[in-house]
């Protein structure tokens, strides 16, 4: 059925048969929209659905229904009732190739399984402070869904919270908040996304059983600046994956939890950070094997003056070995071992990060390494340090 622009959507949609399937022209159609059965609305991305200014614009109550194409233009603006352009309270929707503007809130999947969210755009506010943006896309008590080839642009938050077993695929998130936020969100798998110019590229907090594979994480700067921070989460495992140009490129904090859980990181790159991994309560049941560490400032740092000798270290390469390899079998024939005067007291006395980059702390390496009446304790070691370049044609693609 072909829908004029202009048409009260309300009335087309209650009067239609179950199954129907609605072509909007182009044009503006006003809002809001409940659609409690199963219906296909499609239309051309110029055919915008506005918001009259108050509450949600589309609420999609009916199962198996399918959104696609077209432009949702505003919402509400309250954050206490969740105003949003778009809010699915149903089973089985596809919400495909729509844009968002001016929305206090852009997707909101809400005890829903096996939604699907493809290949939308969700245009934020993009200035403005951060906190007082609605979240691009949220998944709340969602289970069994995928998010694919999404923008999420200038907004707060993409957000999963108790939700499992979701698959977050292709999706770019740039200047915003939170590039995803796991809480109390188990088995999700997360991969080939790219997060660029935001505070945190991915926090997992409470969260077990997740794969991150193949994600850019990049230019997460300023003080609260992370490419992947971990909170009290296990059996995780990072692979593959990009950490480029972050304040920190790993934060973990009392990860793993639980006695049993194990936290794997293999075959990443961590380039051009402050720190590329910095470790709180977490100097146990983690592995890093075959990661690449090059221009960082801190390879490691461990808060409290502790150190990562109890974390498995294996194949890593590091851009500062000084080793060699006599036997050619591609690993270094010494350890790999970090010690470094500034680092260790960084880490014991987090202020004196003020000074980063100061010639003072670059004559404290200096001097310990000449000196051994100030030689630092040692942090980490890996026993079979990679030798050779980096591959650069791992990340061209990204």
């Amino acid at each position: 059925m072909t829908v004029a622009a202009g048409s009260n959507l309300q009335s087309t949609v209650d009067g239609a048969p179950e199954g129907a399937a609605f072509c909007l022209e182009p044009g503006s159609y006003p809002g809001p929209l409940t659609v409690d059965k199963r219906v296909q609305i499609w239309g051309p991305r110029d055919a915008v659905i506005r918001s009259a200014g108050k509450g949600t614009t589309i609420q999609i109550d009916g199962s198996g229904s399918s959104l696609a194409g077209l432009t949702v233009d505003g919402s509400g603006g309250r954050f206490d009732t969740l105003d949003a352009a778009v809010h699915v309270v149903a089973d089985d929707v596809r919400v495909e190739g729509v844009r968002v503007q001016g929305a206090a809130f852009g997707l909101l999947i809400e005890k829903a399984n096996r939604a699907s969210i493809l290949n939308n755009v969700v245009q934020g506010p993009d200035d403005g402070p951060l906190g007082l943006r609605g979240d691009g896309i949220r998944l709340w008590e969602t289970r069994d869904s995928v998010v694919r080839d999404n923008q999420v642009i200038g907004c707060r938050d993409m957000v999963v919270w108790y939700s499992s077993r979701n698959r977050l695929v292709g999706n770019t998130v740039v200047r915003s908040r939170y590039g995803t936020h796991f809480m109390y969100s188990h088995d999700n798998h997360v991969e080939g996304n790219r997060y660029i110019d935001n505070v945190v590229g991915i926090f997992i907090m409470y969260s077990r059983n997740l794969v991150l594979r193949d994600n850019l994480l990049a230019r997460s700067t300023g003080p609260g600046g992370m490419g992947l921070g971990i909170k009290e989460s296990g059996n995780l495992t990072v692979s593959g994956n990009a950490f480029i140009a972050n304040t920190k490129g790993v934060y973990m904090d009392t990860a793993p939890l639980e006695p049993d859980d194990f936290n794997t990181f293999e075959n990443n790159a961590f380039f051009h950070s402050e720190v590329a991994v910095l470790m709180h309560s977490s100097e146990k049941r983690n592995a890093f094997r075959g990661n690449q560490f090059v221009s960082n400032r801190s390879q490691l740092q461990v808060e409290g003056g502790g150190d990562a000798l109890d974390v498995e270290w294996d194949g890593n390469s590091f851009d500062d070995y000084a080793g060699y390899d006599m036997d050619r079998d591609g690993f270094g024939d010494i350890p790999y071992e970090l010690r470094r005067l500034s680092s260790q007291l960084e880490s014991t006395y987090p202020q004196l990060q003020f000074f980063r980059g100061a010639i003072t702390l670059q004559l404290l390496d200096a001097i310990s390494s000449l000196f051994p009446m100030v030689e630092p304790r040692t942090t980490m070691i890996d026993a079979r340090p990679k030798m050779g370049a980096v591959d650069w044609s791992r990340f061209d693609a990204r």
